[in-house]
């Protein structure tokens, strides 16, 4: 059976922001010395599979879902096919290494779930990203065609909500590699540029790391911060705002007062605004609105509550 509806298809105050990238990077350095140091800032392998019932699955799995794709397989002890389909699953999300999750309910233990995702047999497979729940198969499917399904859904996690997964902490694959750094000389040389209001000093900085170290979170994070307050610098807020009450399908105007919104800690007036935007626009004009709205997500940070309650909103508008 074919997956069923995955369709993937005034004055601005800059302290705060600038304060959010300072702790930010110190959350960073911290996690790093920990990793170090023999922590684990990784969850363990044994997290990637795990079981669920009606009692903890807002906890286990909402949660969750707003930082990596669970995949939800509702099956029974009476039904062989969806016993193997379970394992299946399990082993691809050890071989996927923390790109989606699988929590396993089973039907009998919980009858509310069942009713809540309209599950008319077992197996039934679900996806849950940033809050949302999608339907992926009924039934047993060729393992090609889960393989193609995950990937989809892998794909929507992080180009339309920023879910990245999780890492593990286990195994050859969850292996760190070495830095290719240091960068402590020109990550500070960015945060001295943000203080001195160099923003393109800033800039520079964070994307010399880059060429180097494509994936440095430090350089990542801080690029976007810098840019915001760059862009944010050269508004006139009165304007910004007038053309956003005059335009508000326009999602150049839209962007500009969120971000104004955001760099002056209104951050779920920011948020909201940009939703509201993707919600009224269509083709190029709702994926420029979505795509700031995940730079704008970086800013703030994945953990931060505001964050995850704004991806389930996106989720909301755009299945």
């Amino acid at each position: 059976m074919q997956p069923r509806n995955m369709s993937m298809s005034g004055v601005v105050d800059l302290a705060a922001v600038k304060a959010a990238n300072e702790a930010r990077q110190k959350a960073e350095q911290a996690r790093a010395e920990a990793a170090r140091q023999g922590g684990a800032p990784a969850a363990p392998a044994s997290h990637l599979v795990f079981d669920v019932d009606e009692a903890g699955f807002e906890t286990e799995v909402l949660q969750l879902a707003s930082e990596v794709p669970v995949v939800v397989a509702f099956w029974s002890r009476r039904s062989e096919q969806s016993e193997q389909l379970t394992q299946q699953l399990a082993r691809l999300a050890e071989e996927y290494r923390g790109r989606f999750v699988l929590a396993k309910v089973e039907g009998e233990t919980s009858p509310m779930l069942l009713q809540q995702f309209a599950v008319q047999g077992v197996p039934a497979v679900f996806a849950v990203v940033a809050g949302q729940a999608l339907p992926l198969f009924q039934g047993v499917a060729p393992e090609e065609q889960i393989r193609a399904t995950l990937d989809q859904l892998i794909q929507v996690g992080e180009e339309r909500f920023g879910l990245t997964g999780i890492q593990v902490t286990d195994g050859p694959a969850a292996e760190t590699p070495a830095p290719v750094g240091p960068y402590d000389a020109l990550l500070d040389a960015a945060m001295d540029a943000l203080n001195a209001n160099d923003f393109a000093g800033a800039v520079q900085a964070y994307k010399n790391v880059l060429a180097d170290d494509p994936a440095n979170p430090d350089a990542k994070a801080g690029l976007v911060q810098a840019e915001l307050l760059a862009r944010v610098t050269k508004l006139d807020p009165q304007q910004t705002r007038k053309d956003a009450a005059d335009r508000p399908a326009d999602p150049a105007a839209q962007i500009a007062a969120a971000e104004l919104d955001l760099a002056g800690g209104h951050v779920e007036d920011a948020f909201s605004r940009l939703v509201d935007t993707v919600r009224v626009t269509a083709g190029d004009d709702r994926d420029a609105a979505r795509v700031r709205l995940l730079e704008l997500f970086e800013v703030v940070g994945s953990d931060d509550p505001r964050v995850s309650a704004a991806r389930t909103a996106l989720a909301r508008v755009l299945f």
